[in-house]
This record gives C-alpha cells, structure tokens and sequence, in this order.
C-alpha cells in the first residue's frame, strides 16, 4: 500500500470510529494506523499535537468538527 493510499485508510477508519460517536477511539485509531507506515509515521506525532489540546477544549464535542479535522489533513 502506497503512503497516500495508507493514508486515507486511516482516516477511513477513524471516521468510521467518529461518525459512530467515538471521539476517544477515532483519535486512538487515527494516530496508532499512522504509525503503522513508513511514509505517515512521522505524521504521528504532529497529528497528536493539533488534534490532543483541540479534544481537551472540547472542539470535537460540537458535530462534524472530528470528521473536519480528520478529512482536513493530507
């Protein structure tokens, strides 16, 4: 599987995971699959740092904004 391609599975999945409701097992599954390639791994880390104080402000809580910044990011 290609980089881009890894990529979008990710989030795939992640937002099968959000759009369930989710938000804990969306972001888990979001960052733990990106560590899983070689080309998204290095994306872990930054990922957590935009996406971890968004969840402690509770921004995901309000709809549509987990599925935002998942779909928003490449």
């Amino acid at each position: 599987m290609s980089g881009p391609e890894h990529l979008q599975w990710c989030k795939d999945r992640a937002l099968e995971y959000a759009d369930a409701g989710d938000t804990a097992l969306a972001m888990s599954s979001l960052m733990q699959d990106l560590a899983l390639h070689p080309d998204t791994a290095s994306s872990t880390g930054i990922v957590a740092e935009l996406m971890m104080p968004l969840a402690m402000m509770g921004e995901f809580e309000r709809p549509g904004e987990l599925r935002k910044f998942i779909e928003g990011f490449s």
